[in-house]
């Protein structure tokens, strides 16, 4: 059976010149923390990795290589060296995980975060470290990052932006004071992200390698596939342009009473739409999908096993019957126009199915 992957939110196909990346890797062994000649060539080899990434995300400031998003977003949020927490009401659970404790900031029902309650928060905080996400793994939303850096640094706050859904498919906005990375998210291994970090001075160091801000000896191979993933991402982010597709598919999906939650958001993005069948479950949906050789998922990856409602869905409103109901399609950098016409295809028969049933 020909199976379609329209999952890569929650992790995308190694790309080829990752993948040669990691085989480089692997003949430059050795740590680069080693004073001799091959820790010294390691060495050279992880910070060309290094500036490549900055580079390919125009990023200026510091670098710090970490395990991927979820170790980042526990240095950032437990050693950045601002006071109070505040954390968007949709961030992803490894965020929200990272900051216990932290004030949460809802969001209005088209996603977009409330800046009239951002600003309260702010004037009530003591030197804040604001977590706010620039692409939603659950719905594909992006935020305003501008608007809402603006007001940070009118309180006098930090700015933390989980870009692990942007990098490599749309611009880091907001000039952001801390960024998180995961390779695997844009074609490069699992095991490597990073942290982005504006100055030094914003992190409180633990001692350990890369310069004192994280434990552990630097994944050499990784960090080389990492950059090679990111000198790789083109735009359109997808093999083949879809657009026109999942416009005529949307279209579809409302004249048999479903939901593109698109039409619901501020700032949809280009790669990752959620929808909502009547009649049958996001659980049925998966399964039978499944077995037609297509992979989908119920949302973010790290809580579709969980029994609960998602929490981005209720944050923005969304009724629990049609949150129940929603699925989560993801496109990735081998995406082609006969996998989105194939998935389109086969919901739209499941749907006319169970609505036939129904009446």
């Amino acid at each position: 059976m020909i199976r379609t992957y329209l999952d890569h939110a929650a992790t995308t196909p190694l790309r080829p010149q990752a993948r040669a990346a990691l085989e480089d890797g692997w003949r430059l062994w050795a740590n680069p923390s080693s004073p001799h000649a091959q820790g010294r060539a390691a060495r050279r080899a992880l910070e060309d990795a290094r500036e490549r990434i900055k580079a390919a995300l125009g990023w200026t400031g510091e670098l710090v290589f970490t395990s991927g998003a979820s170790e980042a977003a526990a240095l950032a949020l437990g050693n950045a060296t601002a006071g109070s927490r505040l954390v968007s009401a949709v961030e992803h659970d490894a965020v929200l995980q990272a900051g216990p404790g932290a004030a949460i900031l809802p969001v209005a029902a088209d996603g977009a975060l409330d800046l009239a309650i951002l600003e309260r928060e702010l004037a009530a905080a003591d030197d804040p470290l604001v977590a706010v996400q620039s692409v939603n793994s659950e719905t594909g939303n992006r935020q305003s990052l501008g608007h809402i850096a603006d007001r940070i640094r009118a309180a006098g706050g930090l700015l933390l932006v989980d870009h692990a859904q942007g990098a490599g498919k749309c611009p880091l906005e907001g000039a952001p004071d801390l960024a998180i990375i995961s390779a695997h998210k844009f074609g490069g291994p699992v095991g490597i992200g990073a942290l982005l970090v504006r100055d030094w001075a914003l992190l409180r160091p633990t001692g350990g390698q890369e310069r004192g801000y994280r434990r552990g000896t630097e994944n050499l191979p990784g960090a080389l596939a990492m950059a090679a993933a990111l000198d790789a991402c083109t735009q359109p982010y997808t093999a083949e342009p879809v657009a026109d597709l999942l416009e005529i598919f949307s279209a579809e999906v409302r004249a048999v009473g479903g939901v593109w939650l698109d039409d619901k958001l501020g700032a949809p993005s280009a790669h990752i739409h959620a929808l909502a069948m009547p009649g049958l479950s996001a659980t049925a949906q998966l399964m039978r999908l499944d077995l037609a050789g297509i992979a989908v998922s119920q949302g973010s990856a790290c809580s579709s096993g969980s029994l609960r409602t998602s929490h981005v869905l209720a944050a923005i409103g969304l009724p629990d019957d049609v949150a129940r109901r929603t699925i989560r399609i993801s496109l990735g950098w081998n995406t082609t126009r006969a996998d989105v016409q194939r998935f389109c295809e086969a919901w739209l028969g499941m749907a006319r199915a169970a609505g036939a049933q129904a009446a």
